[in-house]
C-alpha cells in the first residue's frame, strides 16, 4: 500500500474512535516520529565523526607491546 493510502485508512480509522483513544494515538506518533528524528540525528553525528580527521592519529599509532612482552601466556 502506498504512503497516501496508509495516511488515508488511518484517517478513516481515527474519525471512527472516541476521542481520548485518538489522543493516544498521537501521543504514539509523536514518539514514533521523536524517535525516528534522533535515529536520523545519530546516524548525521556517526557519519560527521567517520568523516573527521580528529581521531586519525590513533590509526598511525605502533605498538608498543606485542606478544613477546608477556610474562606468563594463558
Amino acid at each position: 500500500m502506498t504512503k497516501k493510502g496508509l495516511i488515508h485508512r488511518t484517517v478513516e480509522t481515527l474519525e471512527r474512535l472516541p476521542e481520548g483513544r485518538i489522543q493516544e494515538i498521537a501521543d504514539f506518533a509523536d514518539f514514533v516520529l521523536k524517535k525516528h528524528e534522533e535515529q536520523i540525528l545519530q546516524k548525521g553525528i556517526e557519519t560527521i565523526a567517520s568523516e573527521s580527521d580528529t581521531f586519525a592519529f590513533l590509526q598511525d599509532e605502533e605498538d608498543l607491546y606485542n606478544e613477546s612482552d608477556l610474562k606468563e601466556k594463558y
